[in-house]
């Protein structure tokens, strides 16, 4: 019936969650576009500390302001009182503007309920829209703040509104086209968990693991190897993590050495069914300008820090030595990589991880020479490994920021399948106001900037973690992280067990809910096909005649079935009708209409209503 529903009524997506219902809606007008408000000020009208209101910023004049003039917010602050109806995520807005920096933005704090956010300004000689971005308010009355940081701005209105969530419905469809079976199943799969599901993930240990040799009378309760952070976690919980993620850092032209990575990645796979993921720590050696391509060196010479004597923009020039070394480096990779494949294991690859950094202050070489470079150094291993080496098990996962900068970073949809965010415990900009100890927010606004990076065209992960956002945090503020995976433990610095970086009894929460998908709830990934999210609904809207068909008969229906009732409200309802096509609970003439209207084409959208508690999805 859904094959059908779909042929009839041409629908694009699904909702993101398990339908009760589904109705025609006419697009909503700029009226009912504005319901979403829950607060909106002049801000001459806030509370004002220390500040006046100002018609020009000295000599410069700024017209087209609202109101009676705007806010110059040199210093004091402006405050304000928002009354939510629910706990959940709301849009901050302004209109501004921002005239001492032309080159950086100017920085404003955002304090909600004492929780402060830093926030760039760029500049702007005319009013222009801006959104402090999304931040969870509290059922009830919130404070908020609005402070000058390291520059100032003039503010005309706020508008507090809830946050509109996009539909998260990801098509299946691979940057490889020659993509395996298997590795079309592990997308299938991740496609139609994305939104319902965050599944769970914990890195191991590379080079030699933990402590391998056990000692005499061994009692088990010692957690050795690289299976420590597993054995853990299922002492702990009871479950394993479904995806566990891999380093192929060992395997390199220069020390390289065989850590066994490739044979548990198949073991995992093969005997446990758990989903693997894998970066590449590609090293270099230290001094490069005196190394001759090929030459073994000792790990202690090598890194894989920004490196002044390599050029980047040479890696994919022909005939440099750069270019030279990063093709000797592939082919190591590739070799294991083949070995993968013809075990039947597709592997979620994350390569050049992490490129941006911080802006201006790359983190490894291959990030060192800017988003160009860095951009063909990326599209130079796609292309290699997929029609040089014909490795098709390969699901690229491109790691991103949200700084302003962050799209120039961006391969592009053709080169990427997934998008990866690593949270290490985010101790700057914290909603929770506290600090030195596990940050639990679920950073919904980084994850919806993630989502909007590829204009919500591919998955969004978060594939390096300490700190777990809590399972209350993910669900109210709808980050629906496909999947975490924590960095693994080293004793100095445990990003697992340690303390300070998740607190056990969230973590235990999370592992044992619901929500979380574990390595025993993994179906046959391999072979999964796409399901969609689509909605689970008895009937189809508009089929009036029930005859599984929407067509002029089901108008004809109607007519009759209102004929004896236009001059009252309609006929009330006591559960959904394929009659009642605007969902309102009543059979009226406007359902008529409605059905008339999407018969002859006109623009009219399809509505799925998902848990009572969810919000209506417009496709």
């Amino acid at each position: 019936m859904i094959k059908k529903l779909k042929k009839i009524l041409s629908l694009f997506s699904a909702a993101t969650m398990t339908a009760t219902a589904c109705v025609f809606t006419v697009p909503t007008s700029a009226e009912e576009s504005e319901s979403n408000v829950i607060f909106q000020s002049e801000c001459e009208d806030l509370t004002l500390k220390d500040l006046t209101v100002w018609t020009s910023i000295y000599n410069t004049q700024l017209p087209g302001y609202s109101g009676e003039g705007f806010v110059y917010l040199t210093n004091g602050s402006m405050e304000f009182t928002v009354n939510a109806p629910e706990d959940g995520m709301y849009d901050i807005s302004t209109r501004y503007v921002q005239i001492l920096d032309k080159n950086e933005p100017r920085m404003q704090t955002i304090s909600i309920n004492g929780k402060n956010t830093m926030i760039g300004f760029p500049y702007a000689d005319t009013w222009t829209d801006k959104s402090f971005g999304m931040f969870r308010l509290n059922k009830g009355e919130n404070t908020i703040q609005i402070l000058p940081q390291y520059g100032y701005a003039a503010y005309d209105t706020i508008t507090v509104s809830e946050a509109k969530m996009p539909e998260l419905n990801i098509k299946p469809t691979l940057s490889d086209p020659n993509a395996t079976k298997e590795t079309q199943g592990l997308m299938n799969y991740l496609c139609d968990m994305y939104g319902k599901h965050i599944i769970s993930g914990q890195q191991e240990i590379y080079g030699n693991g933990h402590t391998k040799d056990e000692p005499a009378g061994y009692d088990g309760d010692d957690l050795l190897g690289y299976e420590s952070e597993f054995e853990w976690i299922k002492k702990n919980f009871g479950v394993y993590p479904a995806i566990r993620g891999f380093d192929m850092m060992n395997y390199n032209p220069l020390y390289g050495w065989d850590d066994g990575t490739t044979e548990r990645i198949i073991e995992w796979a093969n005997e446990r069914n758990g989903i693997p993921t894998v970066c590449w720590h590609i090293n270099l050696p230290t001094d490069f300008t005196n190394y001759e391509v090929g030459e073994p060196v000792d790990w202690s010479v090598a890194s894989y820090k920004p490196n002044s004597s390599f050029s980047v923009e040479n890696a994919v020039v022909e005939g440099t030595k750069e270019y030279e070394y990063v093709m000797l480096a592939i082919d190591n990779l590739a070799e294991q990589l083949l070995k993968i494949q013809e075990a039947g294991v597709p592997i979620i690859f994350r390569p050049y991880h992490e490129a941006e950094g911080n802006p201006g202050a790359a983190w490894f070489w291959w990030g060192q020479d800017g988003a160009v470079a860095y951009k063909a150094l990326w599209k130079q291993l796609h292309t290699t490994l997929t029609e040089k080496y014909g490795l098709h098990n390969l699901i690229w996962e491109f790691n991103s920021y949200t700084y302003s900068s962050s799209p120039e970073w961006y391969p592009g949809d053709e080169w990427v399948d997934m998008v990866g965010f690593d949270k290490y415990n985010c101790i700057y900009n914290r909603t929770d106001g506290l600090s030195d100890c596990p940050n639990e927010d679920a950073i919904s606004d980084t994850f919806y900037k993630l989502v909007d990076l590829t204009n919500n065209t591919k998955l969004v992960a978060m594939p390096e973690n300490d700190t777990v956002p809590s399972l209350e945090n993910m669900l109210v503020e709808k980050a629906h992280w496909l999947y975490f995976c924590i960095w693994y433990d080293n004793g100095s610095d445990n990003f697992l067990t340690g303390e300070n970086k998740n607190n056990y009894d969230t973590l235990k929460e999370i592992y044992l809910s619901d929500y979380c998908i574990t390595l025993d709830e993994l179906p046959d990934w391999r072979n999964y096909e796409y399901k969609g999210i689509e909605p689970d609904i008895d009937f189809i809207p508009g089929d009036v005649n029930s005859d599984k068909k929407v067509n002029i008969f089901d108008s004809i229906a109607l007519q009759r079935t209102l004929i004896n009732v236009l001059s009252t409200d309609g006929i009330q309802l006591p559960q959904s009708s394929p009659a009642d096509t605007n969902g309102d609970g009543f059979i009226e003439i406007s359902d008529l209409v409605l059905l008339n209207q999407w018969l002859v084409g006109k623009d009219v959208k399809i509505t799925y209503y998902v848990e009572p508690s969810a919000p209506a999805i417009d496709e």
